[in-house]
């Protein structure tokens, strides 16, 4: 319990900054929530603020930086020269705003809170303490109502038990296919005489599913499977060589029973948590023949059986496949079908492979910078050599430092002889690439020497690094299809998985429907945007997810007076830096921007190979002048590579605000072109493009009636392949309302692969660690932008999958209310928490795609912008949808989805889904909808920016070393984004 004024406030505090990124200092004081009260109901476990309407709580000023906002000439009609400011006269909050030296009680205490209240008792049962995600709070009825279909394929079950077995299988199997071969040979020995004639589907590694009991609770078998690959020396001689069988012990215990009515009570919503493993072991049933004759990758499967492969580049190729799973909806169990594409090795020479991947003379030894290259490209790959009796496979481990002439090893009769020799003698075979290294499998202590001439890159290995450019175009056209093409391809696949005669899915008595489901959408209309009233519209609805800004002016247009332009480009004619300036001034102004004409400091060129020097000398000249630089135009260098490099050096180290611009767009010049250019710069430099009317006018359900501040948040890992590099975390949130289109970003670096966001709450007083973290400096920003501190949370969390949700929520809950009780005793606003997930495999096709589907789909065949699915194909309780908020281009649009995992704000289905609609429709970048809710696409970028600080730093820590993740905990201190620069969306 708190008294108003006992404690003091945190917000009225300058800004500090993070590690990561630093803020603009600025004071202000606002109401304080200290007022006495008794303990909440058991629903309610935190004081809620108390909520005020529009007219009670007048509309803050727009947060746009005075100093970026330009004079717009007087309205011809109605509209603001910027987002107009509302008079507020927050009260003060008491104390002298000195720093706490102990925390709070509500931070003490605020976990065990917080995990009560998510783990409630509601009306229906529960067989474990789980994390209670939000009721469905009905169904939204807002849009114009279609149906559409959905690669979701109805499945139903019949038997009414499935029995689970752990197998252990010794000596130990690491690769899932060789452990399904031992099961599949122990079932095909022992079916009728030990089994009971039970058809077990096996998972791979540690789980067995029967329908129905084995007749034993425990038993040990016997398993001899045939070696193909088991390594052996070069020197081993041809006899000893033959196929041998490896012998295993397999265990099969039982491990519990699976009652179906528990799965049955969930999908009736009579029951709350999943149970996952009647589902999990229903899902190995269906996905038992499928591993039998494919390559599994995940939850796909992939083989050029399935579809015709091409080369990508570099020794790689496409395979065509398709995912599968199956997933607890209101239609009751649904199997997710997809068309899949993913890269593999070539099967090819290994000479040949290193002549697509390095520009190398293989008549010539290897310098050792190139043999590290090629050591990283080859490690862990398969290969096989076939210049004896058998065909032996490798997996090679490294590539030796001495060329193959050199390399001698001792003989079964201990006689020292050269590898060159060997082939001689034992196989006839006279080495042609002798000043080649040789690869090298085995152990250190045991190597086993390959000329690389006699090597061929085994079949079907999948390739897990780094994708380049060109790979991920040539896989992209490969693999874009147009919705009709993809439903054809999704049905063909069902079709070819014959379910209904699968021996697997009889046994289980599982059926699966072949059609797709048909089902209920809605279309939501576009929102109504605001434009400056001096243009010719001052406000236009969007058509098919699209607008442009012919006779319109940006709402806030920022001012650009200290400019100047770098030209690293050395193919473009030397006038075009000038008419890319002047047009892009014309431009700018034209579109309700005060830029200067003519540069502060001359426009120069500079060779590629002096970005560095070129923009510190201009930055030199500049501080020496005594010129606030605003902003930089870059034309970026013929080749790629310098971008992130530019970025890094005036983000973090010079305090530069830049726009870069790619010199093969100079050639058109198009007014589309510099358009888009003028969008991005205004928001750079303070500006506000446009604004939701509905924010204009304060009718936003949840957003409009009280100061509401909204979070985009994600995390970024590292490419595959990558083990040192760590994951990027990045948290936006808007500081300009009513009107949330203006966002502040902060990134962070924290461990390799961690999901969590580490850096929302830091602080433990009593141990010497003061408050801090990034909720707290992006509350104080929008203190300072806005004068008033958030009184509601949205947050829009990206790139987290399902078996994340529970760790996420409770985590990243706990840390944003220790985070406000940490600004001041008893600040606790609501917060709604919504995980947004683009990595799905549901996708959502016009129920008609003939000429009469022109009403329900866009120009691309795609289902319309606006699209919305709640019911049928989502969670049978939870609030979940799927939201098609952009218009499609090229290929079969994904829609995203939306889970909702914490609501204190009670949004409605309707609320919350047009909420994201419309904010989909105020991405600073360009005048489309887009795929995704705009802050979390904000910390995309954000995220993605980062990675540029540190390209480059960390990518060859541990590459010539034969451990597999040493450099994983490798720390990597982020440098930190400039104050000026941080002040501004310099993501965009």
């Amino acid at each position: 319990m708190s008294r108003r004024g006992s404690k003091q406030s945190d917000f009225n505090h300058p800004l500090q900054s993070s590690a990561s990124s630093s803020a603009a200092g600025g004071r202000g004081r606002g109401r304080g929530r200290g007022h006495s009260a008794p303990s909440p109901p058991a629903q309610t476990f935190y004081p809620r603020p108390v909520q005020t309407s529009s007219a009670a709580s007048p509309a803050p000023s727009t947060a746009a930086p005075p100093r970026a906002v330009a004079p717009v000439p007087a309205s011809a009609g109605p509209g603001p020269s910027r987002p107009p400011p509302v008079q507020a006269s927050p009260a003060p909050v008491p104390g002298s705003g000195a720093v706490a030296t102990t925390a709070p009680p509500a931070v003490q205490t605020v976990t065990s809170a917080l995990e009560k209240q998510l783990t409630l008792e509601t009306s229906a049962p529960s067989s474990s303490k789980a994390v209670r995600f939000p009721d469905r709070p009905g169904f939204g009825i807002a849009g114009r109502k279609i149906q559409i279909r959905a690669n979701h394929f109805q499945v139903k079950v019949a038997v009414p038990e499935i029995y689970h077995y752990d197998v252990a299988i010794t000596p130990e199997i690491t690769s899932k296919k060789v452990s399904r071969d031992v099961i599949d040979l122990l079932v095909r020995a022992h079916c009728e005489s030990i089994l009971g004639n039970r058809m077990p589907a096996y998972d791979g590694r540690k789980s067995l599913f029967t329908a129905g009991p084995l007749p034993f609770e425990i038993k040990e078998f016997k398993a001899k499977l045939g070696d193909n690959d088991e390594p052996g020396s070069s020197a081993t001689s041809t006899s000893s060589r033959k196929k041998r069988e490896r012998e295993f012990r397999v265990t099969i215990r039982f491990a519990s029973k699976t009652d179906l009515n528990h799965l049955t009570q969930f999908l009736s919503c009579r029951q709350l948590d999943c149970p996952q493993e009647t589902i999990q072991a229903l899902d190995v049933v269906l996905r038992a023949t499928p591993s039998e004759m494919f390559d599994v990758v995940g939850r796909s499967f992939f083989s050029p059986e399935l579809g015709p492969k091409g080369p990508l580049g570099n020794g790689t190729e496409y395979w065509r496949g398709y995912y599968q799973s199956l997933r607890p909806t209101q239609m009751g169990l649904s199997l997710n079908i997809d068309v899949s594409a993913r890269a593999f090795y070539e099967a090819i020479p290994i000479l040949d492979f290193i002549s697509k991947n390095f520009r190398l003379d293989l008549r010539r030894p290897l310098p050792d910078q190139d043999r590290i290259k090629i050591k990283k490209a080859l490690r862990g790959i398969k290969v096989q050599v076939n210049h004896g009796q058998n065909i032996r496979r490798y997996k090679v481990t490294a590539v030796t430092k001495e060329p193959l002439r050199a390399l001698m090893f001792t003989d079964e009769n201990g006689t020292k002889k050269s590898v060159v020799q060997y082939f001689q003698e034992k196989y006839n075979i006279s080495l042609q690439y002798t000043q080649l290294s040789a690869l090298q499998a085995g152990s250190d202590t045991k190597p086993i020497f390959l000329p690389m001439e006699l090597c061929q890159i085994v079949a079907g290995q999948r390739y897990t690094k780094r994708l380049n450019e060109d790979q991920v175009t040539a896989l992209l056209r490969a693999t874009c299809q147009r919705p009709r093409d993809r439903e054809d391809s999704i049905r063909k696949i069902v079709r070819q998985s014959k379910f209904s005669t699968d021996k697997f899915a009889r046994h289980f008595q599982i059926e699966v429907r072949e059609d797709p489901v048909v089902l209920d959408a809605r279309v939501l209309p576009p929102p109504m945007l605001k434009y400056h009233g001096s243009g010719g519209e001052s406000q236009v609805q969007p058509m098919m997810g699209q607008w442009n800004m012919i006779n319109k002016k940006m709402i806030a247009g920022g001012t650009v007076e200290h400019w100047t332009c770098l030209n690293f480009s050395g193919r473009i004619h030397r006038d075009l830096p000038y008419q890319l300036c002047q047009n892009l001034a014309e431009m700018c102004n034209s579109r309700g921007m005060r830029f200067k004409q003519s540069p502060v400091v001359p426009i120069t060129s500079s060779p590629s190979g002096q970005i560095e020097n070129a923009l510190r000398n201009l930055h030199k000249q500049c501080k020496q002048a005594n010129i606030g630089l605003q902003l930089l135009i870059i034309i970026l260098p013929d080749v790629k590579g310098s971008y992130g490099k530019i970025k890094r050096i005036c983000e973090t180290e010079l305090g530069i605000v830049s726009q870069c611009c790619q010199p093969r767009q100079l050639g058109k010049m198009s007014k589309q072109y510099l358009e888009n250019l003028s969008l991005k710069i205004n928001v750079k430099v303070g500006g506000t493009n446009t604004i939701l009317n509905d924010a204009y006018v304060h009718r936003i359900p949840h957003v409009s009636d009280v100061p509401t501040i909204i979070f985009g948040a994600d995390v970024t890992h590292p490419q595959p392949g990558e083990d040192s590099s760590p994951s990027i975390a990045a948290v936006v949130a808007s500081m300009d309302w009513p009107f949330v289109t203006r966002y502040r970003g902060v990134v962070s670096a924290q461990k390799h692969r961690d999901e969590m966001i580490h850096d929302l709450y830091i602080g433990d007083p009593a141990a010497g660690i003061p408050h801090s973290g990034i909720i707290r400096e992006l509350f104080r920003a929008f203190r300072n932008s806005t004068n008033r501190k958030p009184e509601r949370i949205i947050f829009y969390r990206d790139g987290v999958s399902e078996g994340q949700f529970n760790q996420v929520l409770l985590y990243e809950m706990d840390a944003i209310r220790k985070a406000c009780s940490s600004l001041e005793p008893g600040y606790l606003p609501p917060v709604t928490f919504v995980v947004v997930q683009k990595r799905h495999h549901t996708r959502l096709f016009p129920a008609d795609h003939g000429p009469r589907a022109r009403d329900s789909t866009d120009r691309s065949g795609n289902i319309m912008p606006g699209t919305v699915v709640d019911t049928t194909i989502c969670h049978p309780r939870e609030f979940d949808f799927y939201l098609n908020s952009h218009a499609g281009i090229q290929g079969t649009s994904r829609p995203t989805h939306y889970h909702v995992l914490f609501d204190e704000n009670k949004f409605t289905a309707d609320e919350l889904q047009i909420l994201t609609n419309n904010l989909c429709y105020t991405y600073a970048r360009c005048t489309r909808s887009v795929s995704i809710v705009p802050p979390a696409y904000y910390a995309h970028l954000a995220a993605f920016r980062a990675r540029y600080y540190i390209e480059g730093d960390t990518s060859d820590a541990g590459s010539s070393t034969g451990g597999k993740g040493i450099s994983a905990s490798f720390e990597v201190k982020l440098p930190s984004v400039k104050g000026n620069v941080a002040d501004v969306m310099f993501f965009c």
